[in-house]
């Protein structure tokens, strides 16, 4: 299977999580992106709870009174952070599983759907520069905070895993939807562990594998996830 292809578009070179050299953002025409970066950076590292208002000014460089201008409550400039990049995932997402159903038609597979679907997430993280890491991380832990994760994964990413499994309903026509759920739960994990790039991995394998290899994983994931699905969904009558 070949490596998963970059995103539209012209992408930077991989670059390691991190925050970009602090400007003094207030007056200028980019303070909303400038805060927008600077929560981001903040949330990725220390959580939803752990980051107060006055510190993301404070890492923006702007007063804590233009935060609340532009976001509100801390929860508003959070739902800001997690929409500006959950937008361009999944439209790219839904864009990229619909142009492969288009051209493969009856020859879709498995693989060749998933393939598509994680192609954007796994390319924006590997080239997209240092904010992209920081929202992986974001995501990563989001989908696993009991409070408010799952609500805020619902509102931005169920409309592309609906289509997914629309999708993949018509390459295995006999599974049941119960069974569909749970694989994609089980991949919504693994998926958001590994763009997390903990380190675990590293550790665990005493350096054969590491986390920061998403090429790799990139490649793994497909096999497991259609391996999954596969198992989950026995082929056999509908109920």
């Amino acid at each position: 299977m070949s490596k998963i292809d970059a995103p539209t578009g012209s992408l930077p070179v991989p670059a390691r999580r991190g925050r970009p050299p602090k400007t003094r953002a207030e007056g200028t025409g980019d303070t909303r992106e400038s805060i927008l970066d600077a929560a981001e950076d903040l949330f990725s590292k220390h959580g939803f709870y752990g980051v107060t208002i006055r510190e993301v000014a404070r890492e923006a460089g702007v007063d804590t009174a233009l935060v609340h201008y532009y976001f509100g409550a801390k929860r508003g400039l959070f739902d800001a952070v997690f929409l500006r990049r959950a937008a361009i995932w999944n439209d790219e997402r839904v864009d990229a599983i619909n142009r492969y159903a288009r051209e493969q038609g009856a020859a879709m597979t498995l693989e060749g759907l998933l393939e598509a679907f994680l192609r954007p997430p796994f390319q924006w993280s590997l080239k997209g520069g240092p904010g992209w890491k920081h929202y992986s991380a974001l995501v990563a832990q989001t989908n696993a905070n009991p409070t408010f994760g799952g609500e805020t994964m619902a509102r931005y990413y169920d409309p592309a895993i609906r289509r997914l499994i629309e999708l993949i309903k018509q390459v295995l026509p006999d599974a049941r939807d119960v069974d569909l759920y749970w694989a994609y739960h089980m991949l919504s994990g693994a998926l958001t562990l590994t763009l997390g790039e903990t380190g675990r991995l590293d550790r665990l394998s005493g350096g054969l594998c590491l986390s920061g290899d998403l090429e790799t994983a990139s490649d793994y994931m497909v096999r497991f996830a259609a391996a999954g699905f596969r198992a989950c969904c026995p082929s056999g009558p509908a109920t």
